[in-house]
């Protein structure tokens, strides 16, 4: 063995234990599923119903619940988008910790009618099939609700929003807690799907992909799939997606790292 040799058997190791030491959890990615998924809008999935897009420079929040720490890694939110008043959904002190000055929250009024205290950032209230405009997107409330209707359902028709996001020619459906209602089936030209599946909550798997194929989005990734019995099988309905419409994109993240 030559002397070259020697000290590179020697020098490996060292280096490899110096990086291990230094390599502290400071220094990882705060979530390594965070993903780009369609042109221009990054998705970081926090879990459940929680997520961060990054879209066209804007910071948007969905349902931001659970501990502060989540969240330290992401930039303040410009908008948040709140679809219902339980609590895997909205939660008033989460709510604090990722909002800023100048931050838009877009709620219905039974999520309004909670927030009990001033906060920073303006409060906009949609109903059902409201139209604003915010920072350079077009923003639709759309129902979400269970099927069968009934006043005992976990979610009533028109106490929550689910939404429809648009900018620069491209559409974002963020389901919410909802059947495959008549109102889901009919969007038109959806881009990016995030769609629900857990009951008794929201649907079963079938049901979520039975939707997904009337709706048609280009691209649909499952959101919010854990209930009673533990989290449903986003395989399967990858499967029954590209079973019925091998066009539409099924990306997987992990909504429950």
């Amino acid at each position: 063995m030559t002397i070259k040799n020697f000290i590179i058997l020697i020098l490996i190791p060292v280096a490899l234990i110096f990086i291990f030491l230094n390599y502290t959890n400071d220094d990882k990615p705060a979530n390594m599923n965070t993903k780009e998924i369609q042109a221009n809008i990054q998705v970081t999935p926090i879990e459940h119903a929680t997520m961060v897009l990054n879209w066209n420079g804007k910071v948007i929040y969905t349902d931001p619940v659970g501990d502060a720490s989540l969240f330290a890694a992401q930039p303040k939110s410009d908008i948040v988008l709140i679809t219902d008043i339980h609590g895997d959904h909205f939660d008033l002190d989460t709510l604090k910790s990722v909002i800023a000055d100048n931050t838009a929250i877009i709620a219905p009024q039974a999520v309004a009618d909670k927030i009990t205290e001033k906060l920073l950032g303006t409060l906009s209230i949609m109903k059902n099939g409201e139209i604003l405009e915010e920072q350079g997107f077009k923003i639709e409330a759309v129902p979400m609700y269970n099927i069968p209707e009934s006043e005992n359902a976990y979610h009533t028709k028109g106490r929550g929003n689910g939404y429809v996001l648009e900018a620069d020619g491209k559409r974002v459906y963020i389901a919410g807690d909802t059947s495959n209602t008549p109102e889901m089936r009919g969007l038109q030209n959806i881009d990016l799907a995030f769609i629900p599946m857990n009951l008794p909550y929201t649907m079963n798997v079938e049901e979520a992909a039975e939707g997904v194929l009337a709706l048609k989005p280009k691209e649909v990734t499952p959101y919010h799939y854990r209930g009673p019995d533990g989290l449903s099988d986003i395989n399967e309905f990858k499967r029954l997606v590209n079973a019925g419409n091998p066009d539409i994109k099924v990306t997987l993240l992990n909504f429950y790292p």
